[in-house]
C-alpha cells in the first residue's frame, strides 16, 4: 500500500544501530546494502512506497521522494525516484535523481540517472550524469542535457481534425 516514512526517524534509527557495530542491524545498515547514498540533511522529509502488492495505472506526482516496489503503467514525477528490483513501470519517468533496480520501459529523464546491476531499461535516458553499473540491461538511446527537467513536458501530439464536407450546388 501507500505509506509515508519520515526520513528522519529512519536516520535516527540508521545511526543508533551504526553505534553497535557487533549487532545484525549494523551488518544490516551498512552502506553497502543500502540502494542510494544518503541525501543531504535539509533534503530529508518523507517519501511514498508503492508496495510490490500494488498495481497503479495512472500518472503519479509528488514533491517529495517515491520509492516504486509494484507496478506502474502511467507517467511518474517526483524528486527522488526509486524502482525496486521487483518493480516495473511503463512510462515516462521525471526526477532529479531516478534510481532503476527493475524493469523501466519508457523514457527516463533526470539530472542524475543510475541504473545499477539489476536493472532493465528499454526506452530513452536524458540525464545530466549517468552512471550504469556492470549488469545492468539497456537498450535505447542516451542524451546528455545541461538541464534534462527543462523539456519535461509530455509531448501532444495534434488532434486530427475533421474535415465537413461542403455542400455543392449543381448548375444547369
Amino acid at each position: 500500500m501507500f505509506s509515508n516514512v519520515n526520513k528522519s526517524n529512519e536516520s535516527v534509527a540508521k545511526r543508533t544501530m551504526e553505534k553497535e557495530p557487533g549487532s545484525l542491524a549494523h551488518k544490516s545498515a551498512s552502506p553497502s546494502s543500502m540502494k542510494h547514498p544518503p541525501r543531504k540533511q535539509e533534503q530529508q522529509g518523507t517519501y511514498s512506497v508503492l508496495s510490490s502488492d500494488l498495481f497503479v495505472k495512472g500518472n503519479l506526482k509528488s514533491a517529495t521522494d517515491i520509492k516504486i516496489e509494484g507496478q506502474v503503467e502511467g507517467d511518474i514525477r517526483s524528486q527522488l525516484l526509486t524502482i525496486g528490483e521487483q518493480a516495473t513501470v511503463k512510462g515516462h519517468m521525471t526526477a532529479e535523481e531516478v534510481i532503476v533496480n527493475g524493469c523501466v520501459i519508457g523514457q527516463v529523464r533526470g539530472i542524475r540517472v543510475r541504473l545499477n546491476a539489476s536493472a532493465r531499461v528499454e526506452g530513452d535516458i536524458i540525464h545530466e550524469t549517468i552512471s550504469i553499473e556492470g549488469g545492468a540491461h539497456f537498450e535505447g538511446t542516451v542524451k546528455r542535457q545541461e538541464n534534462p527537467l527543462k523539456d519535461s513536458a509530455p509531448v501532444r501530439t495534434k488532434q486530427p481534425q475533421t474535415v465537413q464536407p461542403q455542400p455543392t450546388t449543381k448548375t444547369g
